[in-house]
């Protein structure tokens, strides 16, 4: 009796196996279209499945595939990205006669953006006849992401000249573009043109990307203005402020924000316990204790940063990252607790990065620390030999100390490196020019040299004459 009781859920499955089969065969049930099972492994994030399927239709059934079951495995192959397979889809949509398709051309540039191929975005991009603002949005959205602000900045430009219409996305990230180049003329030109569409002012992230660029691009007062003057505000708000204060400097003004951040979200927890549910707690979040670990180095509050670093990690269990590491490092470094970074450096969790090292090396330069700085710097040479810098720090040392046989040695050593050539950005009627040293490809290269030149007898003769 107890086999047969075990044997009736196996049983059970192949009595419905069964007439699942009859009344499948009566009543002329068709299998799920392609298209409705590519649709289902996407949706479900099961984007291998999807590919591996597509492969299947194409082999086995064709005809069964249409631009729709190119945009599903093309989204498949954006999500993770796969590189190999995208390129193959792509070959195959040009030979299948959907490449003109718009849409298709659309989630090609933003397969191509998410693999990092820049240029095959651009291209697949220029192919496109009819510009739209998502397509716009995709590429200048990758071009910020790989930190190509500037291609960015000239992309939305062209688009404005094409007469695209920007959304609230675009501009975010057109903003974006702007404060990592710190291109404040062409941030203004962009706010203006949001001033003149109403219905952009009042979305959230569009404010907050405009308190980011005022504030990377030195115009803090505005910032702060604009986040003074705004009703709704989230996390990345008052992170922004929060974060621009430290930058320029002002640790007071980001504490106290920082502080008055602390007491919104205690009252509003209590006004939530009070059964108030229309109160939003805002927490803030692990960029948010960049900007108050920046700010307490920036300021000297040594004990302040390491009660903020252990608040981040026990009252709001957030886990600390490279950045903040190198923030603490700074910490000590800028309030000459060289030895206490040292032991920080080497008890944290994981292995130091070079910019952590490099930061110690540079106070160690300052604070004549021989001893400690060729500790550092031997860390430094498993992690970036070939850094130029590391080994100018180091002999600055031994030059501050009188030691110029091992000044002399080190500076053998980076007559044989190369080091990477400066550059700079600098904008000029919302046109941004980039410099590099010892360039000769500038196409106003004649007129730059011969405005140097005029300089530099200019000042010597301002020299001579004092």
């Amino acid at each position: 009796m107890m086999e047969v009781l075990k044997r009736v859920p196996l049983i059970r499955t192949k009595l419905f196996k069964c007439c699942f089969a009859r009344t499948y065969i009566h009543t002329n049930l068709k299998p799920p279209k392609a298209n409705q099972t590519l649709q289902r492994y996407l949706n479900s994030n099961c984007n291998t499945k999807a590919i591996i399927f597509f492969r299947e239709l194409l082999r086995q059934n064709p005809s069964s595939i249409d631009s729709f079951s190119f945009l599903f495995v093309l989204k498949a192959c954006t999500r993770k990205p796969f590189s190999l397979e995208g390129k193959e889809l792509h070959a195959q949509l040009i030979k299948s006669g959907f490449h003109s398709i718009i849409h298709l051309q659309a989630v090609l540039v933003s397969f191509y953006s998410a693999s990092g191929n820049l240029l095959d975005a651009r291209r697949v991009f220029d192919e496109i006849p009819k510009k739209n603002v998502v397509s716009c949005t995709t590429l200048i959205s990758a071009y910020v992401v790989n930190q190509k602000p500037q291609k960015a900045v000239e992309l939305f430009r062209e688009m404005q000249m094409l007469n695209v219409e920007a959304d609230q996305v675009m501009l975010t990230v057109a903003f974006s573009a702007c404060a990592d180049l710190g291109a404040l003329e062409m941030g203004e030109w962009i706010h203006a043109y949001v001033r003149r569409k109403p219905e952009l002012e009042a979305d959230l992230s569009l404010n907050n990307a405009l308190i980011n660029m005022y504030a990377k691009c030195g115009e803090i007062q505005t910032a702060r203005k604009l986040f003074d003057s705004l009703g709704e505000k989230d996390v990345t708000t008052w992170t922004s402020m929060i974060v621009g204060h430290a930058l320029h400097g002002q640790a007071s003004e980001a504490l106290e924000l920082f502080a008055e951040m602390e007491e919104i979200k205690q009252k509003n927890s209590k006004n939530r316990e009070g059964g108030n549910c229309g109160s939003t707690i805002i927490l803030p979040n692990d960029v948010t204790f960049i900007g108050v670990l920046m700010a307490c180095s920036h300021g000297g509050m040594v004990e302040k940063g390491k009660n903020c670093y252990q608040s981040m990690i026990e009252d709001y269990g957030l886990k600390p990252r490279d950045v903040h590491f190198g923030c603490m490092v700074d910490l000590f470094c800028r309030a000459g607790l060289l030895k206490e970074a040292y032991n920080f450096v080497i008890e944290m969790p994981g292995r130091a990065n070079a910019v952590m090292w490099r930061t110690l090396l540079g106070a160690c330069n300052v604070n004549g620390e021989i001893e400690l700085g060729e500790k550092v710097k031997l860390q430094l040479l498993e992690l970036e030999p070939g850094y130029v810098g590391d080994s100018v720090a180091m002999s600055n040392i031994y030059a501050a100390k009188g030691m110029w046989d091992k000044k002399v040695k080190v500076r053998d050593q980076i007559k044989q490196l190369r080091r990477a050539p400066g550059c700079s950005l600098i904008e000029v009627a919302s046109e941004i020019s980039e410099f590099v040293s010892g360039d000769d490809d500038h196409p106003l290269k004649v007129e730059i040299y011969e405005a140097l030149e005029y300089l530099t007898v200019s000042m010597k003769t301002f020299d001579h004459s004092l």
